[in-house]
């Protein structure tokens, strides 16, 4: 959609990109509104992943994990799920839960992925699931926390921002 942006549009980009300096709100805000947002990520991330099962982002988190944390408890569960809200900035979620079941002590580690990563590139799959990773060694968004993501992945940082950025044109997108 290609024109100016009216006060809704302009408060969702904020709601994405609230964390990042006005100057890059401001080009996002000036490339949604020349229709060119599209055309910028579509030529950057052109091939969808193939993860489309549970099963299948089970093995893929899995991989991830036993590369980069071999030493962490195997994963529960992992998962798409359609009820995680993007707009709360819920884009994967990560529980974990220690129990007493007799004399051992049994820990519970899964992940949830929103189900909208199904259609995403496979870039943004990678950010979402490394983002998640991270979480089970490090609890809280701090600088071991992000060094960890850049371990993992080093273009974490500019995966995340073009997410959001693929988020917000997903959103204008089913609102024209």
């Amino acid at each position: 959609m290609a024109g100016t942006l009216n006060r809704d549009d302009i408060l969702h980009t904020i709601n994405y990109l609230a964390g990042y300096p006005q100057s890059i709100q401001q080009q996002a805000t000036e490339l949604l509104s020349s229709g060119k947002l599209a055309q910028y990520l579509d030529s950057k991330y052109p091939q969808p992943h193939q993860v489309q099962s549970d099963k299948a982002l089970y093995q893929y988190v899995n991989e991830l994990k036993n590369s980069f944390m071999r030493n962490s408890p195997p994963l529960s569960q992992v998962r798409y799920d359609s009820k995680l809200n993007v707009l709360k900035q819920a884009l994967g979620m990560h529980t974990f839960a220690s129990r007493v079941q007799g004399n051992k002590l049994k820990a519970h580690n899964s992940i949830s992925v929103a189900a909208l990563f199904k259609d995403a590139p496979a870039e943004f799959l990678r950010m979402i699931v490394v983002h998640e990773l991270a979480h089970f060694k490090e609890k809280d968004h701090n600088k071991a926390f992000y060094k960890l993501c850049q371990h993992m992945e080093p273009a974490y940082h500019q995966l995340e921002l073009d997410t959001r950025l693929w988020l917000l044109c997903r959103d204008q997108a089913g609102a024209a």
